[in-house]
């Protein structure tokens, strides 16, 4: 089976160049998302890590329902954060939100000394199609 390379109307501008997800098998590989405004991609990233987890999240789901999947379909994710000792707890308890209990995803979580755009948080996920 081939892969399938999904560029999404939806989902944020990508800035470089890659597919928003790539579909190899039952895996849906979601690239990295930053809190850039899909709509308008000269409209600033929000200031501080609840606004920016907050939109991450919501590119991230953007790009999964335009792969007709959700959240719960998520089996691993990776966090990179720009202030680990800053922003972790705040991180986290956004990103917690978007899971049920007994339904969470593999994850790891790193501090990096910076991201594309100014993020101070990105993330990608893996998901999986039943």
């Amino acid at each position: 089976m081939d892969p399938i390379f999904h560029f999404l109307p939806d989902a944020p501008k990508p800035v470089a160049p890659y597919s928003h997800a790539v579909e190899a098998g039952p895996f849906v590989f979601v690239t990295g998302q930053l809190a850039t405004d899909p709509d308008d991609d000269t409209t600033p990233i929000p200031h501080g890590i609840e606004a920016q987890t907050r939109k991450v999240m919501d590119n991230l789901a953007r790009v999964l329902r335009g792969c007709g999947m959700s959240f719960a379909n998520a089996v691993f994710v990776r966090i990179y954060l720009t202030d680990f000792k800053r922003d972790y707890a705040a991180m986290n308890a956004i990103f917690s939100s978007h899971f049920t209990d007994g339904r969470r995803p593999g994850r790891t979580t790193v501090g990096v000394t910076d991201l594309a755009r100014g993020g101070i948080v990105e993330i990608d996920l893996i998901a999986f199609r039943p």
